[in-house]
C-alpha cells in the first residue's frame, strides 16, 4: 500500500482535533499525511465529515462525491470517511455512495487507524503516549476536554451523533496541555459541546474553574481561552479564576440562542430571559472589560414576529462584542422534528438573519472605532499580502477580528515582526470587523 494520505476535514475545530489524533497516529507507523490540501493528490483520501446543520452535511456529501468521482476515473486508490455525518447516517450512505471504500463512526477514527496500519503492516512507534500532529500554526492549537452533550435542547442533532457528555481525565488533560507547550504552542484554546458540565461524569461536580485554574499553572502558556459554555448552571468559580490569571483569556464563547421566555422555553434551554440577563451582567460586573462571543438562532418554529423583534431589541441592549448566527434548520431525531412543525418559511428566516446581523454589523462597528488609540497585546499569526495578521486575546483563531499592521511600514522602522510573538500594537484605524495598528513596542 502507498504510503500517501490526504486527510481532509470539515466542520468544526472538535473535528480538526479528531483529525489531527489521526494523523499523529498514522505519521508514527511511517504514512506521510497532508491536511487540507488543495490539490489532494495522494492514493489514499480521508474526509472527516460535519452533520449538524443542513449546510454543513451539504457541504460533506459534496466533497465525498467529489473524491468518489476520481476514485471512479481510477485517479484515486482508496476512499474513506469518518466523522459526524458517516456517524449519524452510517447505515444510509454505504449503498448510496458504494465508491468508498469504508465508512466509520465519529469516534472510530483509532479504529480506521488501526486498519490501514494493519493493511500496510508498518511498525507502530511507541516514541510518545500522545500522538497528534497539530495542523494549526505552532504558536495555537485546539484542546478538546470533552465529547458529547446532555442538554437535549429542541433543534440539536449533537446529542444524536456524539452521545452522553463523557469528560477527559483532568491529568490527561493537563499532560496533553504540557505536550502542546512543549511543542511551541502559546495559545490554547480550551473546546467542547459543553464546557459548563465539564467534570459532572468524572468526578460528580463542576470541575471546569480548577482545570483551567492548573492549566494556567502551566508555565510558557500565555493564553487560554474558552470556547462553547452552557448558561444553565454556569460554573460561577470560573469568573473569579479569570479575573486571578493574566494567562487567561478574558473571553467566554455562551451560546445563548434566543432571549424571550417563549423561545427559550420551546428551545427546551431550561433558562429564563431574566435568569439569563442577571448571568450577562453577572459575568461583566466580576470580569471587568471581558469579551463576550454568543450564537443566536432565527427562525425556529413558533418564532413569532413578537419574539424576534424582541430579539433584535436585545441584541441592541446585550451589545455583544462578537455575534453569530444561524437560520433553523429542522434535523430528523431532534425533539423539534418531532413534536414541532417547521411552520416558518426560508425566505423569512434569511430576511430575519440577514436583519440581525445587520444589527450586529453596526454594534461591532461603533465597538471596534472605540478601539482607535488603544494599545494592545497582539499575537501574529501570518503575512499576508501588504500586511501581518494578529490577533487580541479577545478574538478566537478564523472566527473573530484580526489586527492587520503593514509590512513595510514595520520594514521602514527595523521592525522584525516573526509569526507567533507578542507584540504591542497601537490601533490606528477601525473597520466593521478589522482593526489597524502600529507596532508601539516588543513585550
Amino acid at each position: 500500500m502507498n504510503s500517501r494520505i490526504d486527510i481532509l476535514t470539515l466542520g468544526c475545530s472538535k473535528n480538526l482535533v479528531d483529525s489531527e489524533r489521526l494523523m499523529g497516529r498514522l505519521e508514527a507507523a511511517g504514512f506521510k499525511c497532508t491536511h487540507d490540501s488543495k490539490r489532494a493528490t495522494a492514493p489514499i483520501v480521508i474526509i472527516n465529515t460535519c452533520g449538524f446543520i443542513g449546510d454543513a452535511k451539504e457541504e460533506s456529501i459534496n466533497t465525498i462525491l467529489q473524491f468518489a468521482q476520481r476514485k471512479s476515473e481510477g485517479k484515486l486508490k482508496h476512499l474513506y470517511v469518518f466523522g459526524c455525518l458517516s456517524e449519524r447516517y452510517k447505515d444510509i450512505l454505504p449503498a448510496e455512495i458504494p465508491e468508498v471504500d469504508e465508512w466509520f463512526g465519529k469516534f472510530d477514527f483509532d479504529l480506521l487507524a488501526d486498519q490501514l496500519i494493519k493493511a500496510s503492516q508498518a511498525a507502530v512507534s511507541k516514541e510518545s503516549t500522545i500522538q497528534r500532529h497539530i495542523t494549526t500554526p505552532k504558536h495555537y492549537a485546539y484542546l478538546k476536554i470533552s465529547e458529547g452533550c446532555n442538554r437535549m435542547c429542541s433543534y440539536c442533532a449533537i446529542p444524536l451523533i456524539t452521545g452522553h457528555h463523557t469528560s477527559r481525565k483532568m491529568e490527561d488533560i493537563l499532560h496533553e496541555a504540557e505536550w502542546m507547550r512543549d511543542k511551541g504552542v502559546k495559545e490554547i484554546n480550551v473546546i467542547a459541546q459543553d464546557l459548563s458540565s465539564y467534570g459532572l461524569d468524572l468526578y460528580g461536580r463542576h470541575c471546569l474553574p480548577e482545570l483551567v485554574e492548573r492549566m494556567a499553572g502551566i508555565e510558557g502558556i500565555e493564553w487560554i481561552r474558552l470556547h462553547y459554555t452552557y448558561p444553565t448552571d454556569f460554573p460561577d468559580e470560573l469568573l473569579d479564576v479569570m479575573s486571578r490569571h493574566d494567562n487567561v483569556c478574558k473571553y467566554l464563547d455562551i451560546a445563548l440562542q434566543h432571549c424571550t421566555d417563549h423561545m427559550l422555553s420551546l428551545m427546551k434551554r431550561h433558562i429564563t430571559q431574566a435568569e439569563q440577563d442577571a448571568l450577562i451582567q453577572h459575568i461583566r460586573a466580576k470580569v471587568p472589560g471581558i469579551c463576550l462571543r454568543t450564537t443566536l438562532m432565527v427562525g425556529h418554529p413558533g418564532e413569532t414576529e413578537d419574539d424576534f423583534d424582541a430579539l433584535c431589541e436585545w441584541v441592541k441592549a446585550m451589545r455583544f462584542d462578537r455575534m453569530g448566527a444561524f437560520a433553523y434548520s429542522e434535523e430528523e431525531g431532534t425533539f423539534a422534528a418531532k413534536h414541532y412543525k417547521d411552520d416558518i418559511p426560508e425566505e423569512i428566516k434569511q430576511k430575519r438573519l440577514e436583519r440581525l446581523m445587520a444589527i450586529q454589523q453596526e454594534i461591532s462597528s461603533e465597538l471596534m472605532q472605540k478601539k482607535i488609540g488603544q494599545v494592545i497585546r497582539v499575537i501574529i499569526d501570518r503575512a499576508e499580502g501588504d500586511y501581518f495578521i494578529g490577533r487580541s486575546e479577545q478574538d478566537s483563531p478564523e472566527v473573530d477580528c484580526e489586527i492587520l499592521i503593514n509590512r513595510q511600514e514595520a520594514y521602514d522602522k527595523g521592525i522584525n515582526i516573526r509569526n507567533g510573538h507578542f507584540y504591542e500594537v497601537k490601533i490606528e484605524r477601525a473597520e466593521e470587523f478589522d482593526l489597524y495598528g502600529t507596532i508601539w513596542n516588543r513585550k
